[in-house]
């Protein structure tokens, strides 16, 4: 099957592409729906850092074929510039060990 013809990567693909910061997550950013999206949500929010939250609850075509997409089984899902990031326990670690901050300063996304 060709993944040219997928319409829910088309859109993933288009929509971190549109948008600097993107969580694809459970749930919205005022509401996440599991602890894992409300802690990469909260660390983004303590960054200061604008983002577009994508909730692939309301679509399981998009719950799974974000999955498919990064060739990642978790979600919540970050991308930064069109790439992906990680998942929570990345972020986590990245925010802790401080590498994320300075990755969104490089990336242009957050001011230094």
């Amino acid at each position: 099957m060709s993944d040219l013809a997928n319409p829910v990567h088309d859109f993933i693909g288009k929509t971190v592409a549109e948008n600097p910061v993107v969580l694809f997550m459970k749930g919205v950013p005022e509401q996440p729906r599991c602890g894992f999206s409300g802690l990469v949500v909260q660390i983004l929010d303590h960054l200061g850092v604008d983002f577009v939250g994508v909730d692939v609850l309301q679509d399981d075509g998009l719950r799974d074929g974000i999955k498919s997409f990064t060739d990642w089984p978790t979600i919540p899902q970050l991308y930064v510039k069109g790439e992906f990031v990680g998942g929570a326990d990345i972020v986590r670690e990245m925010f802790q060990n401080g590498e994320l901050k300075p990755l969104l300063i490089e990336q242009g996304v957050l001011a230094a």
